[in-house]
């Protein structure tokens, strides 16, 4: 590789040096390939079939269980100690309801598919179990899509696989160990499975975020981009084959990348007012009055950025972002406050966030590429117990899901009259997996790809898409 020695002076105790220009074109990230040719054989990929298709996951987990009924089922017909505590609202779908805190989704329900057949058949706190669809590896869909996809994109750099925490979006929070053990850990902690089935957390980052970031003064890299144009210009007085001049774009596209810095992906301070005003939940209520109780110390009023940042992720490059939004754990036990109350500012967040996302992604043109799924470890119990509260319950979990080209403007399924076990066919997560693997992946590939994990080629024929949405 061509070494070039940088013009401007460094000082040093010694005096003057010369500064070596450290390889111009290259990431360490990408094991010492050159990233101009990494964008070639990139852009020569494009024409060829790969089982990685051009979409996107990304997966709002609310950690804890959110009470089905409450949510899309609100089953007003049934006896009161069944029937949603926070009534019912009329959706744009003929004789819909949804709980009424969530009114902005009522106005936008032709535009997403609810599930009300589905049923995690998990009656604990436990991401992985659902996220996994049971699979034998223990793999979270997520960390599965890194694996197939690949640790990091080959041209934006970004990593594949994202856990949004709410300290991603707010500097110097402290939140402390999540409430509920054994959940979200298994996120960034890749077992045994090994590094490539990790996800990312920008809320710390670690030696890959450092990577990502440009230490280079602007000054600086706008003398090594004049040094390399004009080696370039050489090289084309001098070249009459043409093939220096067909790779410029490359070596431009890789300047670009690097003085761009992927890391800046992270950063909402670049997007414009209004799109944060879009997104903004904070006004929705004081996130301290919600902390007091035990088990939603963890719960904030960030999600709405947080579902910022994950539409960034997704722009720049991440193919599955998990966003986690803490305190569902509705018991009404003086651990949660009684009746639920914590339903409505938590509720209306969620109606805030999702519909502010969706609203985002119809703008920007990524309605089809990009694939939201709602859910949570599990719903909560049919009957109300004696403090107004639901129990942990696994038959019925809400699900939710919009865009990734799917079938939308539908409810799915149908649940018993309390809203206690499914009354059509039963979905659970491997068909949700299903779902995302047909939104991700040629699945004709990845049977057939022999670079990848048996366990994971066989889920390609295991996990079964919920058809109504395919």
């Amino acid at each position: 590789m061509l070494t070039l020695m940088d013009k401007l002076p460094d000082r040093n105790c010694s005096g003057f040096a010369r500064r070596e220009f450290l390889r111009a074109g290259t990431l360490g990230m990408f094991g010492g390939l050159t990233l101009p040719n990494m964008l070639q054989i990139k852009a020569l990929a494009r024409s060829q079939p790969h089982l990685v298709k051009d979409k996107a996951v990304v997966l709002l987990f609310l950690q804890g269980g959110p009470p089905h009924i409450e949510f899309f089922d609100p089953k007003m017909t049934a006896p009161s100690e069944f029937r949603s505590i926070n009534g019912e609202i009329p959706t744009t779908l003929p004789g819909i309801t949804f709980g009424s805190t969530f009114p902005k989704l009522a106005r936008m329900a032709h535009k997403f598919a609810v599930v009300r057949s589905y049923a995690s058949g998990n009656s604990g706190h436990t991401y992985l179990s659902v996220t996994s669809g049971g699979n034998q590896m223990k793999a979270s869909m997520g960390s599965i899509y890194g694996r197939v996809a690949g640790t990091n994109h080959p041209v934006s750099g970004m990593p594949r696989n994202v856990l949004v925490l709410p300290e991603a979006v707010k500097s110097g929070l402290k939140l402390g160990s999540n409430f509920e053990t054994g959940a979200l850990p298994t996120l960034t902690s890749p077992g045994e499975l090994g590094p490539s089935y990790e996800a990312f957390n920008p809320a710390g980052g670690g030696p890959l975020k450092q990577d990502m970031e440009l230490r280079v003064d602007s000054e600086r890299l706008q003398d090594r981009r004049t040094l390399l144009g004009g080696i370039d210009q050489l090289r084309r007085d001098v070249d009459a084959t043409g093939l220096v001049e067909s790779a410029d774009e490359f070596q431009q596209q890789a300047f670009d990348v690097i003085s761009g810095g992927v890391a800046g992906a992270f950063d909402l301070g670049r997007e414009d007012p209004k799109t944060l005003q879009l997104y903004d939940t904070r006004h929705i209520f004081r996130a301290g009055d919600l902390q007091r109780w035990g088990d939603m110390r963890r719960t904030t009023n960030l999600l709405g950025l947080q579902m910022l940042m994950a539409r960034r992720m997704v722009e720049a490059g991440t193919g599955f972002v998990t966003v986690s939004d803490c305190g569902w754990d509705y018991h009404a036990n003086n651990n949660s406050p009684k009746n639920m109350a914590g339903l409505y500012p938590m509720g209306h967040q969620v109606d805030h966030a999702v519909a502010a996302f969706l609203t985002d992604l119809e703008r920007r043109g990524l309605s089809d590429k990009v694939l939201l799924v709602v859910t949570g470890e599990m719903g909560r119990s049919p009957r109300l117990n004696k403090n107004g509260g639901r129990d942990h319950y696994g038959n019925l979990t809400s699900l939710l899901v919009a865009g990734g080209g799917l079938k939308m403007g539908q409810v799915i399924g149908e649940s018993d009259k309390t809203a206690a076990e499914p009354a059509t066919e039963r979905y659970t997560p491997m068909n949700l997996l299903g779902t995302i693997f047909h939104v991700l992946f040629d699945m004709g590939e990845l049977r057939i790809a022999q670079n990848l994990p048996a366990g994971i080629r066989e889920l390609a024929d295991k996990a079964r898409p919920i058809p109504e949405l395919v």
